[in-house]
């Protein structure tokens, strides 16, 4: 059987109503790829045994560090690291980033908050 096919960013914009709410893409062996919009600000964390890639579909971010920010739009990617402490935050009106990590990586790595989703839905 062939696979499915998805338009991440018209499902993104019909199923996803909450902003930092991951939802699963699909799965890439132990990996997933996830894709959420983002909101004003996320909480500081960081994933102690997991890097996290950050692919931006639609609209503009900022990833902010201990040391400083990386501002990112449309086609901009970057990976951080595990273990860097990170916040995530909008710059435009709920941004769509997909995100690639492993199947186990909780969204607030290691600073659970009510922020954090325990159990993703998936995208279809």
């Amino acid at each position: 059987m062939a696979p499915a096919k998805l338009n991440i960013l018209a499902s993104a914009e019909k199923q996803i109503t909450e902003t930092f709410s991951p939802h699963i893409v699909g799965d890439v062996n132990d990996y997933q790829v996830k894709v959420a919009k983002f909101g004003d600000v996320f909480d500081w964390h960081a994933h102690d045994n997991e890097d996290e890639a950050f692919l931006v579909l639609k609209g503009r971010i900022a990833i902010d560090f201990r040391d400083g920010t990386m501002e990112m739009g449309e086609g901009d990617f970057t990976v951080v690291p595990k273990t860097i402490e990170h916040r995530p935050r909008s710059l435009t009106s709920e941004p769509v980033v997909l995100m690639f990590e492993p199947a186990t990586t909780l969204n607030t790595g290691n600073a659970e908050s009510d922020l954090t989703v325990n159990e993703l839905k998936r995208l279809n």
